[in-house]
């Protein structure tokens, strides 16, 4: 699934051909949508030149791109919008194994409720197949699954289309946990939650296959940081911290498992004004996945009065990890701290 990306101006000035073969897999075997899009938008065959260039005017990062194309599926009609719905596999229940062996076991595996009524798996296409391998799904338990197709097939009775989650950046435990939830929503919450997901999958799909403008320095997001000392009521000034960010990566122990390898990338003193004197990420190197700081508080907090401190600090290193979803927004992840407790909020 890697692949190089397109810059976004050059995107614009494709073809239809080659814009459909390059965004069209975005929403799940539903091309329709890269299609309105662009024949309302960039199409020589149904607008004029002023439409066309006006449209690469306003179009001027990804985020915009997006909103852009996601009205499609929003204004569409509801008959269109299941149909969207029902393109999605069913999660877990369907996805291959790696392996001949386990494959062979999961074909004996499946139910009537799971194959069509040719008896036929489903085909899962490349972005299902290795969305679902991030998140592990293929690495459930016999006890899993089982509850998995339990709550799976309660699901597809009730509403009649699969359970769609971004399963990208989850966990089965998150997948299951959010099954066992929406398996209780009215049909229509629940058709507007299965849309936000298809919207959620889309978004993560075109940032794999979409870049910055040329000539510009990344998507125009960035990252900052703030420490507030809330037993002092100060600034933290001087205070360590690292920044990780988890790659993704396989397991050199379990061959087809995706695992989270934690790396560092950057170290941090904090100024006068409890900050990092600029963005801790900007430009190409502010990328979406998951991070995590590292606040060494403990050592912070050791200049202070030892009455506060007992021989093994309650606190010590507070780790706290993150997702940075949106190239092209301001994430300001701050922390506000004392020898016993912290906070920390989503800022701007």
């Amino acid at each position: 699934m890697t692949s190089a990306k397109i810059a976004l101006n050059i995107l614009l000035s494709l073809s239809s051909s080659d814009f459909l073969s390059q965004l069209g897999g975005i929403y799940e075997k539903s091309p329709w949508v890269i299609e309105n899009f662009y024949d309302e938008n960039l199409s020589p065959d149904h607008v004029d030149a002023s439409t066309i260039q006006a449209t690469k005017e306003r179009i001027t990062n990804i985020r915009i791109l997006f909103d852009e194309i996601k009205k499609y599926v929003k204004q569409a009609e509801r008959e269109k919008q299941l149909e969207l719905l029902k393109s999605h596999p069913d999660l877990c229940l369907k996805l291959d194994p790696s392996s001949e062996t386990d494959q062979e076991k999961l074909a004996a595996s499946v139910t009537d409720a799971e194959a069509g009524a040719d008896g036929v798996v489903e085909e899962i296409t490349p972005e299902s197949r290795h969305e679902q391998r991030r998140a592990n799904l293929s690495t459930l338990t016999a006890d899993e699954r089982a509850k998995f197709r339990e709550l799976n097939n309660s699901y597809k009775s009730k509403f009649l289309f699969p359970f769609i989650l971004a399963v990208r950046n989850a966990s089965k435990y998150t997948v299951l946990s959010a099954l066992e939830g929406r398996v209780n929503s009215s049909l229509e919450d629940e058709i507007a939650c299965a849309l936000s997901q298809v919207d959620k999958i889309a978004w993560m799909r075109l940032l794999d296959k979409v870049d910055h403008p040329e000539g510009s320095d990344g998507h125009g997001g960035f990252l900052t940081c703030h420490v507030l000392d809330t037993a002092n009521g100060t600034p933290a000034v001087g205070m360590r911290i690292d920044l990780y960010r988890y790659e993704d990566v396989e397991s050199e122990k379990e061959p087809g498992v995706r695992t989270q390898q934690r790396v560092l990338i950057k170290s941090f003193v904090t100024d006068s004004d409890g900050r990092l004197g600029g963005p801790a990420l900007k430009g190409r190197e502010f990328r979406e996945g998951m991070y995590e700081w590292a606040f060494y508080i403990g050592d912070y907090f050791a200049r202070y009065s030892l009455s506060r401190l007992s021989g093994t600090p309650f606190l010590d290193v507070v780790p706290l990890r993150f997702g940075l979803d949106d190239p092209t927004e301001h994430y300001h992840v701050p922390l506000l701290a004392s020898p016993w407790s912290y906070s920390t909020y989503r800022g701007s």
